[in-house]
């Protein structure tokens, strides 16, 4: 399935960076400290369903917007339109140069470091201001049983504090988030799997063809945004490529069975949802699932669903931060960012310093009202994801003898189209942002920009110590001459 192999001799010059192949991590100076335990199949599964899912938490505003039958519609078919191209692009390409830092490399191979660094900037802000959200909705939920943290100077310790101690989870070690993850996705899951199996005998399968109440006015733009964020981020994961036991095996199994368990993981419980019980359209609101399981089982399931709201929130959260602090270290591996960036700790091998700094910039934010900020953060996605389209097809076409253990079984031809489609997609998401939204995504991007030349800067005056390959990678194409 893959390309054939290649003559390093030919193109050598293309995939070297200070005679360091980029298919390799280039290496750590503090990696010495201890030999980190590489992450295995199941835990890099789990970590992609909570970096893409974490349950079907979120997917009642598909049936308020447009009723259930689109709904089913939109989470059976809008996979093969956005999911599994993005898998599969990640796919090949994380397992062709399955470094730490993903994506950067990639845009880095395709389109030299302003590109890379620029790829950088776009997802690390957009990650780690979504972050800033899953302390707040784990808070809400915690009010629930302690009203205390409704509002007030309680409601900020409570973010502060949980923030700190979900980051420290994720200072403890990969392979640890990668099992909680494993327990956090199974609990959280297992309430709608009990509830699906209370609802069969109370299905009617007419109720799955409403195309929703009479009067009730179609919501489209709802209806794509809560497609688009349930079903996005495919290509988070591949920041730990460095990290995973075999990735050039591991990574297509992972991707194919966190498509499957997402998938099903959205479909099942709304089938079941909406078949066994009346439809009252303008109550299908974020947590509506509970509700619906109070009345198909009683309240112990509602509880139990809404605990595992709070899990998967935590899930969440930790499969952010993780892909967030590796982004860190590989953009500092590759040289995009000082070596001190990459420092990792001496106890648990993890990227201390990116953890810190990932943690520290939602913290800021989560005390603001970043409803367009969270929208300009989807904004920055939406323009990393057209490079990410664009770099996987211009390395098809640039260096087509690179070794590709998974390669994407289509033609030239058949990837232009395969991408087109989630690219039209993109641009209809950033053509009706508004004002404030486009205001804050270019002032991000313009710090991105600046960001870049201010690093080439601290190259050139040596203020900073970088890893090996900086100056190739500060030069005009990003590749040894």
């Amino acid at each position: 399935m893959g390309a054939s192999n290649f003559d390093s001799d030919d193109i050598s010059t293309h995939l070297l960076i200070d005679n360091i192949p980029l298919q390799q991590p280039p290496p750590n100076p503090t990696s010495a400290i201890k030999a980190p335990k590489k992450l295995a199949l199941l835990p890099l599964v789990f970590l992609i369903y909570f970096e893409v899912s974490g349950g079907p938490y979120g997917e009642e505003s598909a049936v308020e917007a447009a009723g259930p039958l689109f709904a089913i519609l939109g989470f059976l078919f809008f996979p093969f339109i956005w999911s599994i191209p993005e898998a599969l692009i990640t796919a090949e390409l994380a397992t062709a140069f399955p470094g730490n830092g993903g994506f950067v490399i990639w845009a880095n191979q395709a389109f030299g470091p302003f590109w890379g660094s620029l790829m950088g900037a776009w997802k690390f802000l957009s990650g780690v201001i979504n972050l800033a959200s899953y302390p707040v909705l784990c808070v809400d939920y915690l009010k629930l049983v302690i009203p205390i943290f409704s509002s007030g100077f309680p409601r900020y310790v409570a973010i502060f504090v949980s923030t700190l101690v979900l980051s420290l989870l994720n200072y403890t070690g990969l392979s640890i988030v990668g099992y909680t993850a494993v327990c956090l996705g199974t609990v959280s899951l297992l309430p709608f799997l009990v509830m699906t199996l209370f609802a069969i005998p109370m299905i009617e399968p007419v109720r799955w063809l409403s195309l929703g109440q009479n009067g009730v006015k179609k919501d489209w733009t709802l209806f794509f945004n809560t497609l688009f964020w349930n079903l996005n981020f495919w290509d988070n994961a591949s920041t730990l490529a460095g990290e995973v036991e075999q990735p050039q095996k591991t990574y297509p199994k992972a991707l194919f069975s966190a498509v499957i368990l997402s998938c099903f993981g959205y479909l099942i419980p709304l089938m079941a949802a909406t078949g066994a019980v009346p439809l009252h359209q303008e109550d299908w609101k974020d947590g509506y699932l509970a509700n619906v399981a109070d009345m198909i089982a009683g309240k112990w399931l509602k509880m139990w669903i809404e605990i595992g709201a709070v899990l998967s929130v935590i899930g969440l959260f930790e499969a952010q931060l993780t892909s967030s602090a590796y982004q860190i270290l590989g953009m500092a591996e590759l040289g995009f960012l000082p070596r001190i960036f990459g420092e990792r700790s001496k106890w648990f091998n993890t990227p201390w310093l990116g953890i810190l700094i990932s943690t520290l910039v939602p913290l800021a934010v989560s005390y603001m009202d970043f409803a367009d900020i969270i929208s300009s953060a989807n904004f920055l996605y939406s323009l990393g994801m057209l490079l990410e389209f664009a770099s996987f097809l211009w390395l098809r076409r640039k260096l087509p003898e690179v070794k590709r253990p998974f390669s994407v079984p289509m033609g030239f031809t058949g990837l232009v189209l395969m991408c087109l489609i989630p690219s039209v997609f993109l641009v209809y998401v950033m053509a009706v942002a508004t004002k404030p939204v486009l205001l804050i995504s270019a002032l991000l991007t313009l710090f991105g920009i600046a960001w870049y030349f201010f690093m080439n800067v601290c190259r050139s005056k040596k203020w900073f110590e970088f890893n090996k390959g900086e100056e190739q990678l500060a030069n005009g194409d990003g590749y040894v001459d």
